[in-house]
């Protein structure tokens, strides 16, 4: 006999085991079932086998299948019962018993796949491009002033729109809604609501200057002048510009201005610096500078028109004042206040003593009452990083354990994560309820942040039925807590149709620890494969490339790894044409290989000598 009779007996004995959890799940779960929308009846079920699967520790049971040649169990997330059946047949007829178990009353592989293309083509509609993997582009500002720019994103690979509820204005979103529209009346709207984010409060004001600094080299030669913005106040430079300083000037001597002119003035220290002219556009004029420079409210400006005889004595108007900054090294003590205090950097006297140490506020004040000495804060996304070392009424003081060698920047509006902490947040603020009544008439699918329970579910449910609402929810996971209770949280959102998962990277990489991150997102796959969920990979999808302009090796195989799920989400940044158009190269060549997880083996063309 090719396997041993006992090997064999152990595969079948465990595979009934599982067979049985799964009529005992059932059971345990039969309203859970019953309650999702009729689209979802056969998904829940196969959600419920796969967690009946999973109630056990299957790693001897997959070593034992993989040796008699049968493919793994971690393959067969989206038709379980299907699958476990097939085992059982193959190994009755290896141990000579011809008995074929039931062949119906399951999805087959063949209708998991048919059901969660439907489920995918529900919530991001039809795809008419040689993928699978659909691609989400977060809209920036420019989307609503700019006609052809959803248009040029359509024609290279954009399938659906989101917009941020964190910023921007109705009016803003009505307009990048139109123009999308617009370009592609197929594309679908995506909106996020806020949630309850934890962010840090208003610094106070720093000074009112603005300093112009040229691009030198290690000789401290100048090797590229700053390019400076001169305009009326208020008036910007396009958004996609590149420009280094914006120093607000009076619009009529501005306007008599022309190429070659130029500026001279002494700034903050002194120091006799010049602007040249270099071109106009509208009110305002590109201009450059080769000098350092520290530019204040009121600094006096010699204007030289055409001439260096003919001049006009003008002044610089009011500057806003820059934001300030703490600078935090490992070792520092902040502060972080209950009440809106203005932030304010590390006090010292003139000897260099020590008097107040740096503090700032927080959006959430609520926290103060749930967090406990020893546990870890994070901030601004991470990048620094700290553990309570004193709880008090007012205030929190906060050890530093993680910053740069030569101190991080911390700003206001900066996210703060508290991942040891229950901090009892609800997933709907009165903000998001407000801006659900405008997702409600302009958007197709709502995408619901900071979701941690079953419980925030039924919240929004209730908000659509108030508002008559008929959204597509995708359910960002950006918690511990929420991947605890997904299963949970997912047959709840399945009484609506149709639903997603967002995998929230950033935030969940925090909450849930660096080194726990990588096995909680291919966790959530699988279970999203086992609901027949589409699921969105999201947060730094070639960040940098979208940004800056240029990819990293590390971000392409973050991109190409991708092709797993369903979508992949891109954010703003001045380069995102050539992001998405990236992507979907990408993606494109991947799928060639690759099937979601399983390998796909075109003819590989190599060299015969070998």
């Amino acid at each position: 006999m090719l396997f041993e009779t006992e090997k064999l007996e152990e595969i079948r004995i465990q595979i009934d085991l599982i067979l049985e959890k799964i009529l005992e799940y059932e059971n345990r779960y039969k309203n859970q079932i019953l309650g999702v929308h009729p689209n979802y009846t056969e998904s829940a079920k196969n959600l419920i086998h796969y967690l009946a699967l999973r109630s056990f520790d299957n790693a001897v049971f997959q070593d034992k299948l993989s040796k008699i040649g049968l493919p793994n169990t971690s393959s067969s997330e989206s038709s379980v019962l299907h699958n476990l059946l097939v085992y059982k047949t193959i190994i009755n007829h290896l141990l000579n018993n011809h008995k074929t178990e039931k062949t119906s009353g399951f999805l087959t592989k063949s209708e998991s796949k048919k059901l969660i293309k439907k489920h995918v083509n529900a919530l991001f509609g039809k795809i008419d491009r040689n993928r699978n993997t659909r691609i989400l582009v977060t809209q920036p500002t420019l989307a609503s002033e700019d006609k052809d720019f959803a248009k040029n994103l359509t024609a290279l690979g954009m399938d659906a729109a989101r917009i941020n509820c964190a910023h921007d204005s109705e009016p803003v979103w009505s307009k990048i809604i139109a123009n999308t529209k617009q370009a592609n009346p197929t594309c679908k709207i995506f909106m996020d609501l806020g949630g309850p984010k934890l962010r840090t409060g208003k610094m106070k004001p720093g000074y009112k200057v603005i300093h112009i600094k040229p691009k030198r080299n290690t000789l401290g030669q100048v090797i590229v002048p700053a390019k400076v913005w001169l305009a009326p106040f208020g008036m910007l430079p396009p958004e996609n510009a590149e420009v280094d300083a914006i120093i607000p000037v009076n619009k009529k001597w501005l306007q008599k201005t022309r190429k070659g002119s130029y500026v001279t003035f002494l700034d903050s220290r002194g120091k006799k610096c010049k602007i040249t002219i270099e071109s106009k556009e509208g009110y305002g004029r590109w201009a450059s500078c080769s000098d350092s420079a520290f530019v204040t409210t009121g600094t006096q400006l010699t204007v030289f028109l055409e001439k260096k005889s003919t001049s006009e004595i003008h002044t610089v108007h009011e500057i806003l004042p820059l934001e300030e900054v703490i600078f935090l090294f490992e070792g520092d003590t902040l502060k972080l206040n209950k009440a809106p205090i203005l932030g304010e950097p590390t006090k010292y006297d003139e000897a260099g003593n020590l008097i107040e140490y740096p503090h700032i506020s927080c959006t959430l004040p609520q926290l103060f009452s749930e967090v406990k000495k020893g546990e870890l804060i994070y901030f601004d996304d991470g990048k620094i990083e700290g553990i309570i070392k004193e709880v008090a009424s007012d205030f929190l003081l906060v050890k530093i354990t993680n910053a740069k060698k030569n101190g991080s920047k911390l700003k206001a509006d900066k996210g703060i994560n508290l991942p040891n902490s229950d901090l009892g947040i609800n997933g709907l603020t009165e903000k998001d309820k407000e801006d659900l009544k405008f997702v409600a008439k302009n958007a197709d699918a709502v995408n619901f942040s900071f979701v941690n329970s079953k419980n925030d579910v039924e919240d929004l449910l209730n908000e659509f039925k108030k508002l008559n609402a008929d959204l597509s929810i995708v359910l960002k996971i950006e918690t511990k807590k929420a991947f605890r209770n997904l299963p949970s949280i997912l047959l709840k959102a399945m009484e609506n149709y149709p639903i997603g998962v967002m995998i929230a990277r950033g935030d969940l990489a925090i909450e849930t620890g660096w080194k726990n991150f990588a096995v909680i997102q291919e966790e959530i796959i699988h279970i999203c494969e086992a609901a027949h969920i589409p699921d969105i990979w999201a947060t730094q999808v070639l960040e940098n490339l979208a940004k800056k302009g240029i990819p990293t090796r590390a971000e392409i195989t973050d991109a190409a790894m991708s092709q797993r799920v369903s979508c992949a989400m891109l954010n703003k940044g001045i380069y995102i044409e050539k992001a998405v158009k990236m992507l979907d190269k990408i993606l494109c060549k991947m799928q060639s290989i690759q099937n979601k997880k399983m390998a796909v083996l075109p003819k590989l063309e190599f060299s015969k000598e070998l």
